[in-house]
């Protein structure tokens, strides 16, 4: 998914630089269109990917609690474990903040092309 954000966001970007100037404005409508979808696809991603990062969350503090309560070699591997898992989704997630947000601005800016061609 990182990678597939990624190469949007650049093909996006391109478009906006290199070809929205040339388009028509029906395209431009086109192209809007699809990329407001897409947002909404990403935001579906990032609202799942929260959610198994608050899960993985919380389970994290319940394994650090049952090591203060009871500490055990188990109790800590099962935090070790928790750990090694949450911290890779936190990163994904940071990731896909940052990009839906950063894809809001493009959009803003898109629609504000859309807007000069209209005056």
């Amino acid at each position: 998914m990182k990678k597939y954000i990624s190469e949007y966001i650049r093909e996006i970007e391109l478009y906006m630089a290199h070809e929205m100037e040339k388009d028509d404005l029906s395209g431009m409508d086109e192209k809007i269109s699809e990329f407001e979808t897409k947002i909404s696809y990403f935001q579906h991603e990032r609202l799942i990917h929260l959610i198994v990062t608050v899960l993985f969350a919380i389970l994290e503090i319940m394994a650090v609690f049952m090591i203060m309560v009871a500490p055990s070699a188990p109790a800590v591997l099962l935090c070790i474990m928790f750990l090694v898992l949450l911290v890779p989704y936190v990163m994904h997630y940071y990731f896909l903040e940052n990009s839906v947000q950063k894809m809001y601005k493009m959009r803003d800016k898109m629609k504000e092309i859309r807007r000069s061609f209209n005056k």
